[in-house]
């Protein structure tokens, strides 16, 4: 009988233990915050609204995709994971018409934003953290806000031959400005200081280069001076101006992120339309 009486008691203790023990492991399980469901803005204390998933974790887009495409493989994907999430969750000021999809050429997809795949960044430990802008001056933080971006390629002219960023031939991963959505921005070399020599007002022949029609000059990629930027008045539309240099699209890029062709136009060689970059010589009055 005591045999029986103190297994039964020692069965209690044990179920005793256990329960608080299942119950201690339930209150430390972390809470379900980290599942990713979409993307946000995130308020940061060094580049303002960014763009995060909706956990707060910091977003980047890499110059390097200067076409709607990853360029970003190998090695390089290890330590700029792709960001993917189907129908993800939008939060407030971002518009759903602004994301999309591609896969990659290992077959994995990954979310787009105005055309620029979106990666987060293993350096980044802490969710606040933003280590990633400006690495090897390609990487920059993800904004909504970006009145131009940066890319890095190849320029192929209107000829389909290759360009420098001297507007010569030849073979050369140059750096050139574009539209927040990737789209090339060139300047005429026959403009003065914030002067537009090429429009004329009439719309057949403005549209050969339509100029970029920026209202204010929001946000700028980290390794460019937003004080280079500035707004001008052109038969009564506003264009985008850097360092003194009016912005223009070329027509027959019609709109495509990545392409270039203006660089060869209308004489390959003679450099009269080119790309802007961080060595563009500034206009002076």
């Amino acid at each position: 009988m005591k045999t029986k009486m103190y297994l039964a008691l020692t069965g209690s203790i044990a179920l005793t233990l256990l329960t608080a023990s299942c119950k201690k492991n339930h209150d430390n399980n972390p809470t379900k915050s980290t599942v990713v469901t979409g993307v946000q803005l995130t308020s940061n204390s060094t580049f303002g609204s960014i763009i995060t998933d909706n956990n707060g974790r910091a977003l980047y887009f890499f110059s390097d995709d200067a076409a709607n495409v990853s360029t970003c493989t190998g090695g390089c994907a290890v330590v700029w994971p792709a960001f993917y999430k189907e129908n993800p969750s939008i939060g407030t000021g971002l518009a759903a018409t602004d994301f999309g999809v591609i896969t990659n050429t290992d077959g994995n997809k990954q979310t787009t934003y105005k055309g620029w795949p979106l990666y987060y960044y293993s350096k980044d430990v802490a969710t606040t953290d933003v280590n990633g802008d400006g690495v090897g001056k390609t990487w920059f933080i993800a904004k909504a806000d970006y009145s131009v971006m940066v890319s890095y390629a190849q320029l192929i002219g209107n000829d389909g031959n290759q360009y420098t960023s001297k507007g010569i031939a030849g073979t050369e991963n140059s750096q050139y400005i574009t539209d927040v959505n990737g789209r090339t921005l060139y300047m005429f070399t026959k403009d003065a200081f914030k002067t537009n020599k090429f429009s004329t007002g009439v719309a057949a022949h403005d549209a050969n280069w339509p100029i970029d029609g920026a209202t204010a000059v929001q946000n700028v990629p980290s390794i460019l001076n937003k004080a280079d930027f500035d707004v001008i008045t052109v038969f009564g539309q506003t264009q985008l101006v850097y360092k003194g240099h009016p912005l223009y699209y070329f027509g027959q890029d019609n709109g495509v992120k990545g392409s270039t062709k203006g660089v060869s136009f209308p004489t390959p060689g003679a450099a009269i339309w080119q790309i802007n970059n961080t060595t563009t010589v500034a206009l002076t009055q």
